[in-house]
């Protein structure tokens, strides 16, 4: 079995509230909701390259929001399997790591989408 099958998340002594399970996966779904919408809005910055001025920013553009959803997807299903191990284990909750990077990748796509929509303007 590999480290990322979803059996592995169970491992542990304690049967946690279930309260808690159903929590850590409704963080889990609306992770990857984010997910979806990032890809979504990457395909439709890729629809839309015809009527934008630079290509290669808003294909870079597209590109960063489509790579980030495939980021935050990987990175969301990987903290809910530590979060279910810490609840079965009853050990400390780790510290988050997706989003600090999500905030920090979204000012970056968010400062290139204002320069793209800025040259359209120009």
């Amino acid at each position: 079995m590999t480290p990322w099958h979803p059996s592995v998340a169970y491992e542990g002594d304690v049967e946690p509230d279930p309260r808690f399970t159903l929590a850590n996966e409704r963080t889990l779904l609306a992770w990857l909701r984010t997910s979806l919408g990032l890809v979504v809005a990457g395909l439709a910055i890729t629809a839309a390259t015809d009527l934008l001025a630079n290509k290669v920013l808003t294909g870079s553009l597209a590109t960063a929001c489509c790579s980030l959803g495939l980021v935050v997807c990987v990175l969301a299903y990987r903290r809910w399997m530590e979060i279910e191990r810490a609840l079965r284990r009853r050990r400390p909750i780790p510290a988050p790591t997706a989003a600090p990077l999500l905030a920090g990748t979204l000012c970056v796509v968010a400062v290139t989408a204002a320069v793209a929509a800025a040259l359209v303007v120009l």
